[in-house]
C-alpha cells in the first residue's frame, strides 16, 4: 500500500474546482493507497483560512474534508512544508502537488507526482 502525501496548494485547488480527491485517484492509481497530509499543511491551511476571500473559503471547504474523511496526519518536528515532502516523497509515498518548484524537486529525484489537469481529472506525471 502506498501513501499519497496531499501539498496545501492541490487541497485548496480541489476544492475551488470541486475536485473529488478520493474518487479521482481510486481511477488513477490501479494499487492500494491511503491519503495523508502533514501536520504543517493543516496549519497552512488555517493561515489561508484567516486571510478570507476566495482562497480562504476553499481552504475551509479543504479542511471540512479533511475533517469528515480517513485522512492520516503524519507528525513531524517542524520545518518548511515543501522540504518535509520532498524528503518524505520515496517508493511508498507520492506527493500530489500544483507547486512548480516543489515538483521541479520531485522529478529531479526521480519521484512520480500526483497534478490536476484540466481543473477536474488527476494525473500521475512520471519524473
Amino acid at each position: 500500500m502506498k501513501t499519497i502525501l496531499i501539498d496545501t496548494n492541490f487541497l485548496v485547488e480541489c476544492a475551488k474546482n470541486k475536485v473529488d480527491i478520493h474518487s479521482e485517484l481510486t481511477r488513477i492509481l490501479h494499487f492500494g493507497f491511503e491519503i495523508a497530509i502533514l501536520d504543517r499543511t493543516l496549519d497552512e491551511l488555517n493561515v489561508i483560512i484567516a486571510r478570507g476571500k476566495k482562497e480562504g473559503q476553499a481552504a475551509k471547504l479543504a479542511m471540512t474534508i479533511l475533517l469528515t474523511k480517513k485522512v492520516t496526519v503524519i507528525q513531524t518536528t517542524g520545518g518548511h512544508t515543501d522540504k518535509l515532502l520532498v524528503e518524505k516523497a520515496d517508493e511508498d509515498h507520492i506527493v500530489a502537488t500544483m507547486d512548480k518548484a516543489l515538483k521541479q524537486k520531485l522529478k529531479k529525484n526521480g519521484q512520480d507526482v500526483i497534478i490536476i489537469r484540466g481543473q477536474k481529472k488527476l494525473a500521475v506525471v512520471g519524473a
